[in-house]
């Protein structure tokens, strides 16, 4: 029975361990830590999370190129999504489709596929999949994997344009960066009073390729001008134009 006593009695801490403990959970100021980083380190699925960002990005794309999208599908929160979507969503009920303001006949699909490589036969599932192809003038695929050379032909056979997008090229809105100069496209209009008034031909204007960022966010066809608008403290705020080649 003593030596049970003895073992409790070394068991306990002592108030110099006590006191040791409460001086590691402080700062240097003697004040306690703030909670800690790793807390609020989101603890939902990696695959939700990708889902959500670049589904908000395409949604904000689509508006800035002048179609009907809603805020409230853009302002929705991570929450909100996995509470519709759950932590693995069904790539299927991802899909965006949205008419142009202008021309609500000017219709848009977006398609998600899955992490495998994309070849030919899943573009043409796709193709069996879209109703009214006559009413559509452009698909964007969001692709997780390479696209096979025949798949890249396949699109080339649908009536309207396809654009493709790998998902890490969406999780974050490019034209939203501090150090990105704001983007405003031409109408036709507004390029032929830009070339009379300095007198000049589109050729001569500084280009801008149909590969880039900016381009293809906008899906930008050769031709289309764009305005750009620097502006910062550094720099003084001065306006270029750019045409797509």
């Amino acid at each position: 029975m003593d030596s049970m006593e003895d073992d409790t009695e070394q068991q306990q801490p002592q108030p110099q361990q006590q006191q040791q403990q409460r001086q590691q959970d402080m700062d240097l100021n003697g004040e306690p830590y703030s909670r800690c980083l790793s807390s609020y380190v989101d603890e939902g699925s990696t695959e939700s999370h990708r889902y959500y960002l670049s589904r908000r990005t395409l949604l904000e794309m689509l508006r800035d190129r002048g179609y009907s999208v809603p805020a409230a599908e853009i302002e929705i929160s991570l929450q909100d999504f996995r509470s519709i979507h759950g932590q693995t969503p069904d790539i299927e009920r991802l899909r965006i489709s949205a008419s142009r303001r202008s021309d609500p006949l000017d219709k848009i699909l977006v398609i998600f596929c899955g992490p495998g490589i994309v070849k030919v036969n899943v573009i043409r599932i796709i193709g069996t999949m879209i109703g009214n192809k006559d009413s559509l003038s452009r698909l964007i695929l969001v692709v997780q994997n390479r696209v096979t050379n025949q798949a890249m032909k396949a699109m080339d056979l649908f009536s309207f344009k396809v654009e493709v997008f790998q998902i890490t090229e969406l999780l974050v809105n490019i034209t939203k960066h501090a150090l990105k100069p704001k983007h405003r496209v031409l109408t036709d209009e507004e390029k032929k009073k830009l070339l009379k008034k300095f007198s000049l031909e589109e050729k001569q204007l500084p280009r801008m390729l149909q590969k880039d960022a900016i381009s293809r966010y906008y899906g930008l066809e050769k031709g289309q001008v764009v305005k750009v608008t620097y502006s910062g403290d550094i720099t003084e705020s001065h306006v270029t134009y750019r045409c797509v080649w």
